[in-house]
């Protein structure tokens, strides 16, 4: 059966079983486990038919009855089939008389298979009850349709995946409590990126087995190998119907495998700790209240860079799949975007395991890849035996404007961009490749090899990511950057976007409809919740003076910015910046780096103002020769997320435009203008966008704002078109 056929028949199955669920009383979640137990029941009558017909031919005759011997259990074992008893066949069920109890004979159907079969007990369904009659019958009529009676192992394998991704993007999955699913395209990376053909596999946070599924698509495709003698599968599964779809998924695979249910945190039950040739693994996000206080997690040999203080599983994770690589194992694992810039106790680990030098690929993946949450990720990718070469180098991919869209809410990568991205895996791998083959490539890339691309990829040094303060975030990295254009016309390109950016943030259907479909996946900024300003930030500190002559531990060489040197220094003047010399230790907690705000909180005089800010871009920076850090009248305002940090600072400059900043502010008793920062932060909303919002915000609105500030166009302009980006906020903001 070709590729085209395949889907058209996922497709109409699928379409047949949504719509008799349709005209029921069932929710996704209670349909979803008895629809795939009848796959599962279809697929193995169709391989105990195939099966049955080979073993009868290959029988011998006996001499002395001149007939061949009845074909038994043991012998369904040898053609990797299961035995089916009588009332345990689909025929069995298709053929039953209306008048029969049709729930009840799926049940005994289930019973009888797991009693054959020890490793399928207590995983199959049997509350076929719950269904109506009517239903029931029907849904088995779909899956005994001629197309269906007629495929192979493969083909129903594909047909048991596709269930279970439409079930996940129907939500069920949400309805359950959780993901049981990893999209495909996700999965598909993490195989082509660590290519697990060979040894032991474990994925501590199965889900339904797709990962398992994935690795034995590939040993099909890349080796000659079968699946069952090239890997050896080991998963373990907090939730028992997520034990139930993996075991039945394996079975549909004929992928021979131990799945246990178990809790990670607290339990290795497979003791594959060192021996593991791949780890694979998409583990719940954020997991909070686990109980660091019991002996076993205190004692873990699986977090050998210490127990994170945080109250989230993430590098517990992150550390379990480290620990259980072998001296040459590879791994490769879905975290939270928070992840990868987290601090505190959990940077500490961050650094211990980057100075491994096996952190070998980080990959930022876009909104709308998972079906029950649009947030962002990033694939963490570890390789205990890179080549000496990229011992301390780390490839950086920033995919978050790589992506298909399947639907107004689901992305995925498209066959070429994952051949793409894989691709520049293999090139900084070192391995021989063709970038002509793919179009998608030969955009991207025009030479024709692999390159350094800005907002792509970027292959960086460890004394790179050591600045940077062991940041894992590919954004940092590869970035986006404010670049000028000096014929900018800004009235000009502000009339002919004025109506776009209206469009963006009021009306975006419409927006989307007139071709700019990109952005059909945001809301209406009003319709976003408001935060306290503070909870963006990861940290704020003051500046520093520092002295005019080198002296004592005042060594280090750095400009200082002052709230009076900002729109020069954003128009790339910086003769007047003054330069001083700090401590070292001074000059590091306090150096600026792209994506800092600087804040000023102290005006200096009675007519001096305040709560005036600047955004440090990479321009900025490369415009001095020295560091740079903020004078003592200012805060320096790091972001959780750099990505925030353009909107975040046209956030804070439209306030203190509309004069929102003044309830804030101070005076000395010798009435200086000074700011209450500290209630600022409290109390100072922000709109927060999701992540979608802040990518098309920095790609569409950054270049206009950019232009804004470098060629002087200050108040006037710049009001008009903050007031277009965020309406109405002139009577909103607090």
């Amino acid at each position: 059966m070709t590729n085209e056929k395949i889907k058209r028949l996922e497709t109409e199955l699928w379409g047949a079983a949504d719509n008799l669920r349709a005209n029921s009383k069932l929710t996704a979640a209670e349909y979803k486990d008895p629809v795939l137990g009848l796959i599962l029941l279809r697929y193995a009558q169709n391989k105990f038919e195939e099966a049955k017909k080979q073993i009868e031919e290959n029988l011998p005759i006996n001499p002395r009855t001149n007939k061949k011997r009845e074909v038994t259990k043991n012998d369904f074992l040898g053609a990797g089939a299961m035995y089916l008893q009588n009332k345990s066949q689909f025929d069995y069920l298709v053929n039953l008389p209306e008048s029969e109890n049709i729930a009840e004979a799926v049940n005994n159907a289930m019973r009888l298979i797991e009693t054959d079969y020890k490793d399928l007990e207590g995983i199959l369904p049997k509350n076929y009850q719950e269904f109506d009659a009517d239903l029931l019958r029907s849904l088995i009529r779909v899956f005994n349709k001629d197309a269906v009676k007629n495929i192979g192992g493969d083909v129903f394998g594909r047909i048991y995946e596709f269930f279970l991704m439409k079930f996940s993007m129907s939500g069920a999955g949400a309805q359950e409590g959780g993901e049981f699913f990893t999209p495909p395209s996700l999965v598909q990376m993490i195989v082509n990126f660590i290519e697990p053909d060979h040894g032991i596999i474990h994925d501590p946070a199965c889900g339904s087995g797709g990962m398992f599924v994935q690795t034995g698509y590939f040993i099909q495709s890349k080796t000659n190998k079968q699946v069952n003698e090239a890997i050896t599968v080991y998963g373990t599964e907090l939730k028992s119907n997520n034990v139930r779809l993996a075991k039945m998924n394996l079975a549909i695979h004929g992928i021979e495998g131990k799945i246990i249910e178990n809790n990670s945190f607290y339990s290795n039950p497979h003791e594959l700790t060192g021996k593991c040739d791949f780890v694979m693994a998409n583990p719940p996000f954020n997991v909070k209240k686990v109980d660091k206080n019991k002996d076993y997690v205190k004692e873990d040999p699986r977090l050998p860079y210490g127990l994170p203080n945080a109250d989230n599983g993430n590098y517990m994770w992150i550390q379990y799949f480290y620990s259980y690589l072998n001296q040459k194992g590879r791994a490769g694992f879905v975290m939270p975007s928070s992840a990868t810039d987290a601090r505190h106790s959990e940077k500490l680990i961050r650094e211990k395991l980057f100075e491994t030098g096996h952190i070998d690929i980080i990959i930022s993946i876009g909104n709308n890849f998972f079906y029950t949450r649009s947030l962002p990720c990033h694939l963490w990718f570890f390789d205990k035996n890179k080549k000496p070469d990229n011992t301390n180098k780390v490839l950086m991919i920033d995919a978050r404007n790589t992506y298909r869209k399947v639907s107004s809410t689901i992305n995925d990568f498209s066959p070429e961009q994952l051949e793409g991205l894989t691709t520049i895996v293999k090139a900084y791998r070192g391995e021989n490749v063709d970038f002509s083959k793919n179009d998608w490539l030969k955009e991207t890339f025009p030479n024709g090899t692999y390159e350094d691309i800005k907002g792509l990829c970027k292959i960086v040094d460890k004394s790179e990511i050591i600045y940077n303060e062991y940041s894992l975030t590919p954004g940092r990295y590869v970035g986006y950057t404010f670049e000028i254009d000096k014929d900018f016309n800004f009235q000009e390109e502000l009339d002919t976007k004025k109506e776009s950016i209206q469009l963006l943030h009021n009306n975006v259907s419409n927006l989307w409809k007139s071709s700019l479909e990109k952005f059909s996946k945001h809301k209406t900024l009003s319709d976003y919740d408001n935060t306290n300003l503070e909870e963006l930030i990861d940290f704020h500190i003051g500046g520093g003076w520092g002295n005019e002559v080198e002296y004592n531990e005042f060594t280090e060489p750095a400009y200082v910015i002052r709230g009076t040197d900002f729109d020069s220094v954003e128009l790339g003047e910086i003769k007047n910046v003054p330069f001083r010399y700090h401590k070292k230790s001074n000059l590091k907690s306090r150096k600026l780096r792209v994506g800092d705000i600087i804040f000023e909180v102290s005006g200096g005089s009675s007519n001096s103002g305040v709560a005036k800010s600047l955004l440090i871009t990479k321009e900025i920076l490369e415009t001095f020769s020295k560091d740079v850090m903020c004078a003592s009248f200012c805060k320096l305002i790091r972001l959780e997320d750099i990505q925030l940090a353009p909107y975040t600072y046209l956030y804070l400059r439209f306030l203190r435009d509309i004069k929102a900043t003044e309830i804030f502010e101070i005076r000395s008793a010798s009435n200086i203008i000074n700011y209450n920062f500290t209630a600022f932060l409290k109390f100072q909303d922000i709109i927060k966008p999701n992540n979608g919002f802040i990518d098309e915000f920095n790609l569409f609105v950054v270049p206009i704002m950019s232009s804004i500030i470098k060629l002087g166009i200050q108040t006037t302009e710049l009001k008009q078109t903050l007031e277009i980006i965020f309406p109405g906020l002139m009577k909103d903001v607090k």
